[in-house]
Formats: structure tokens, sequence, C-alpha cells
């Protein structure tokens, strides 16, 4: 299993937005092969900032979403808005997971 944290870096008066954009992408990552589950981590606090949580059967189908032309339409409006777009910045953590229940 690989597993993909992306924290994303949102000020709190813009985080129902950035929660709102994900909702939509939840359904659509069923579909992707490999993706074992996707999950949007929303803070209790304002000092913690949302994470985007994906759990793949390998690295090879994460980098193939991450290159697919799926993956670039569902992150076109962003590039295309970011003057517009609530999240200031992005840092992408990976893992291996040697052991799991």
């Amino acid at each position: 299993m690989y597993v993909v944290m992306n924290e994303l870096h949102v000020p709190p008066e813009g985080r129902e937005n950035v929660a709102a954009r994900f909702s939509e992408s939840a359904e659509k990552m069923k579909e992707v092969p490999g993706c074992l589950d996707f999950m949007f981590l929303q803070p209790d606090e304002d000092l913690n900032y949302p994470v985007v949580l994906t759990k793949w059967e390998t690295k090879e189908d994460y980098n193939n979403w991450i290159n697919s032309d799926a993956f670039k339409k569902a992150h076109k409006p962003r590039r295309e808005n970011l003057d517009k777009s609530p999240t200031q910045s992005n840092k992408i953590y990976e893992y291996h997971v040697p052991h799991h229940l």
C-alpha cells in the first residue's frame, strides 16, 4: 500500500470553500484505478490545515493518477483561477505502508 497526504495551506475563512470542492472529488476517486481510499480531513482547530489523504494499491497507481488527463482536468479550475483559490500552497507527504490492519 502507498499513502499520500496533501496538506493544504488554507486560511480558516477559505476552508469551507475547499471542503466543498473536494466533496465533489470523493465520488470520482472511486473510479480511479488503484485508489483504495480518499479522505478530506478537516481540522478541529484553526492552527492545523486540512489534509487530503489517499490510499493506493501501489506507488505506480498514484503516479498514474497524477500524470493522467483526469487529474489535470480535476485541477484545471484551480490552476486557471489561482487568484481566486483559497489554497495558498500545499505540502505533499508520501509513504510506503509496510504494516497495516
